[in-house]
């Protein structure tokens, strides 16, 4: 069985840094018909986000589940989009238990879902995201509608990870 594991700002939807109002929700051009076109082709989705804003106490969890609500409203692709989500409330100093670069949650539902680790990818905008799929022996994408240009990443050039405009690119590459 196949999957990906999603990042969400700065790949699903525009980085607005702590986002906790769902007004404030933009989907990146492309991403409903790129996931259309994963789950046609049998792709189960997972969302992956660290979301430390939760962990300095700048928003809540409800705000969080709102700002994903109003994401999977507007992507249009029905409810519930996502096998499984990881919100990871952790700031940076504090312990650590899903925050990516952690691979705890791609961990799991592998085994959970019995997933082949062959036919699953972590796609993402920063080395966070990219660590977590390295860490957990899955494949590697990066998309540049992030923040930050992930060609400038370490990881892409050491591991040869590809970079894709945008998630709409990398999903018309799936088999």
């Amino acid at each position: 069985m196949k999957a990906l594991f999603l990042d969400r700002d700065g790949t699903l939807i525009l980085d607005k840094v702590y986002l906790s109002d769902p007004a404030g929700v933009e989907v990146v051009a492309g991403v409903p018909a790129g996931l259309q076109r994963a789950r046609l082709l049998g792709y189960k989705l997972f969302l992956f986000t660290n979301q430390s804003g939760i962990g300095r106490g700048y928003h809540t969890l409800d705000d969080t589940l709102r700002v994903n609500a109003r994401m999977e409203e507007l992507l249009g692709l029905g409810s519930p989009l996502f096998a499984g989500v990881c919100i990871a409330p952790e700031a940076p100093g504090q312990p650590v238990v899903y925050r990516k670069p952690s691979p705890r949650f791609i961990l799991e539902k592998i085994e959970q879902h019995r997933l082949d680790p062959a036919q699953c990818w972590m796609v993402g905008d920063s080395a966070a995201d990219l660590g977590a799929g390295l860490a957990a022996k899955v494949n590697v994408a990066a998309v540049a509608t992030g923040k930050v240009d992930p060609r400038t990443l370490a990881e892409i050039e050491l591991h040869r990870i590809p970079v894709f405009a945008t998630f709409a690119d990398f999903a018309a590459t799936l088999t």
